[in-house]
């Protein structure tokens, strides 16, 4: 089992932390965990990214999944796998870097819009698939896919998505969602950060095991 279909088995969210400060980090973290979120996203556009990074990796360990979103270069996938994080997400393809983070021992998760690009980030060597922005690829987009796409690849939308989508999502055959702004916001108290990520996890919970979980396994 990859690394990615392995935490998305546990629970199929990656929260983006976009804007988190080092901070903040310590006590997002603990809101997230204790309401039962393994994989966690700092976008490189964020303050001081790469000190988020490390703080969370350092009190995480490996029963976290944390990785940088907007990877847009090879150096920047070194210096995540420096850190220790082990997940590099980006809102693109581009072979250089999903060729780095396989050589780094990392999950790739590139940003695609197209079929096409689909299929390109595979050949280079993508874990899973970024389906951005979210907002333009509904459900039935993502269901369309499934039906030329390699069967055990890893869908994850990502970009407006919400609570109210994800069962729709998830239904066409969706391996784990990208939740932001719906999630964390900069400045966000832990106590509703914390409320918000049980709403979603125990959502998730209710479609982890049900028939059409079928749909990821290439049934």
């Amino acid at each position: 089992m990859t690394l990615l279909r392995q935490f998305f088995t546990e629970m199929p969210i990656i929260a983006i932390l976009r804007g988190l400060t080092p901070e903040e980090a310590p006590a997002a973290l603990d809101a997230l965990t204790e309401a039962g979120i393994r994989t966690l996203e700092v976008p490189l556009n964020s303050p001081r990214p790469f000190e988020s990074l490390r703080i969370l990796v350092e009190r995480g360990g490996k029963d976290l999944l944390v990785g940088a979103g907007t990877v847009l270069s090879p150096e920047e996938a070194v210096q995540v796998a420096e850190i220790g994080a082990r997940l590099i997400v980006a809102p693109n393809v581009d072979p250089t870097v999903i060729a780095k983070a396989c050589t780094l021992g990392l999950a790739a998760l590139p940003g695609v819009a197209t079929p096409s690009e689909a299929l390109a980030a595979l050949k280079a060597g993508a874990s899973g698939l970024k389906m951005f922005p979210g907002e333009m690829l509904p459900p039935k987009v993502l269901k369309a896919w499934r039906a030329v796409l390699p069967a055990d690849t890893l869908l994850v939308p990502v970009g407006g998505v919400t609570i109210d989508v994800i069962t729709a999502y998830w239904n066409s055959g969706a391996a784990a969602f990208g939740i932001g702004s719906a999630l964390y916001q900069p400045g966000l108290a832990s106590d509703a950060l914390r409320d918000r990520a049980r709403a979603l996890v125990e959502h998730c919970r209710g479609l982890v095991g049900s028939a059409s979980q079928d749909i990821r396994r290439g049934r």
